[in-house]
């Protein structure tokens, strides 16, 4: 896919069992990387994918040494929700020719380039998150779900350039057929080179320009001020804040000693109030501030493919997957998630694990045992904690816990026998005969 995520060319290659293509499989990849210029590559993480990141790992070794000038990284993308997606209405009207195999392939590396563009594609019921979502009401879960999808979209904004249709429909101000219009026009004509220039896409009028603008966001475009969540209405009070301290827009944006000292009152006007003011400063002093977290990549162990390469004591570094009310699943490049209980999660007491991991998050565990006959995997994030010996008995399998400041008192110590009262002296009595 190209830098806007339309789909460019489609090629299968065969590398692993049966017919274990590695060369030409390396050729094919090569010759497509020299041709359209690829710098990032994404790999699924469902089936092969440990020996696909080998292949990639091979190519990328190969291109640098062809042209040492070309960097091209690599990353392990969830697939989650791919297949749902390329068997899917919308899958067909975006790539009616394109083989249904080829479409989630090509989600796949959407949403590596913007996860929000693709992810709304797809119903977040499909993703796999959530263990009771079956048993809530339907329409409920959906409603909810749609409104808090709408929030994401316009609390993070949408990159103009890469945005899908999908994407662009949550936009408020915006229907379905001006989204369809936007990446039409986006197709037909390159990239955005500024906001303005969205006028110009077909039924693209004043209104929905007003009400849309301030979350379209156009980065390494004509002017600065268009990838920040400044509205184009606004823009003569940036002028006026930018004459006050007599510097240029380049200087400003993202100089928080520049704009210090600055009185939002100052700058208002008949349309623009001092809270208006305000959000202006604060956004010129971090331009496109993206609510989301860095974006990271967990690195799985080299060696570490199958259940059975997998040892207890083991220090790895996974994914989480999926939150529960009894723990975290994390993928360790397995092919089969680990559970980490809630015991297990931290040295302090957890009463709820959502408040100590979130699917997605990267993160360090330790192997504590594995059962290949059962597929289960036990995994703890508290790294001092000792691998269970082979043989131990059930409750010596637990993880070990931290020591209390004093030793707990025996049973017998901490526990008062109740009173006996005559009626119950006598039941004692009749018992023991």
């Amino acid at each position: 896919v190209d830098a806007t995520g339309k789909l460019v060319e489609t090629s299968t290659v065969y590398p692993h069992e049966p017919r274990k293509d590695w060369d030409g499989s390396l050729y094919t990849l090569a010759k497509l990387a020299e041709k359209h210029g690829v710098n990032l590559i994404a790999i699924g993480n469902g089936t092969a994918s440990r020996e696909t990141d080998k292949l990639a790992g091979e190519l990328i070794k190969l291109m640098s040494k062809h042209d040492a000038s070309k960097v091209i990284d690599k990353v392990v993308v969830s697939e989650a929700g791919a297949s749902v997606y390329s068997a899917s209405e919308y899958a067909s009207q975006e790539m009616p020719d394109v083989d249904v195999s080829l479409r989630g392939a090509a989600s796949i590396a959407r949403r590596l380039q913007d996860p929000l563009a693709e992810l709304v594609k797809i119903d977040p019921k499909s993703i796999g998150v959530g263990q009771y979502q079956h048993d809530v009401n339907q329409s409920e879960l959906a409603r909810t779900l749609e409104a808090v999808v709408e929030d994401c979209v316009n609390a993070v904004g949408v990159d103009v350039n890469t945005a899908s249709a999908a994407l662009l429909t949550r936009v408020s101000g915006l229907n379905s057929t001006l989204a369809k219009n936007i990446v039409s026009y986006r197709d037909a004509k390159g990239v955005f080179p500024n906001r303005n220039a969205l006028k110009d896409v077909p039924r693209f009028g004043e209104k929905a320009f007003e009400q849309a603008a301030g979350f379209l966001r156009i980065p390494n475009g004509d002017n600065p001020l268009d990838a920040s969540s400044v509205h184009p209405e606004a823009y003569p009070v940036v002028e006026r804040i930018l004459k006050k301290i007599a510097a240029d827009m380049k200087e400003v944006i993202g100089n928080r000693e520049k704009l210090k000292g600055l009185s939002p009152s100052e700058f208002t006007d008949e349309r623009f109030g001092v809270p208006t003011v305000r959000d202006i400063l604060l956004e010129l002093e971090k331009p496109g501030r993206d609510p989301r977290p860095e974006f990271k990549t967990a690195t799985f162990k080299e060696g570490v493919e199958t259940l059975n390469d997998l040892l207890p004591g083991m220090l790895l570094e996974g994914v989480v997957t999926n939150v529960a009310n009894f723990g975290a699943f994390v993928d360790i490049g397995v092919h089969q998630d680990g559970l980490v209980h809630i015991s297990a999660l931290s040295k302090t007491f957890v009463k709820d694990p959502h408040s100590v991991v979130k699917a997605g998050q990267v993160v360090r565990v330790k192997v504590l045992e594995v059962d290949e006959k059962r597929k289960r995997i036990a995994l703890t994030m508290r790294l001092s904690d000792e691998a269970p010996k082979a043989g131990a008995k059930p409750e010596q399998r637990a993880p070990n816990r931290p020591r209390t400041a004093e030793p707990r008192k025996p049973q017998e110590d901490r526990r008062q026998a109740p009173p006996i009262n005559n009626a119950m002296a006598a039941a004692f009595g009749k018992l023991k005969k």
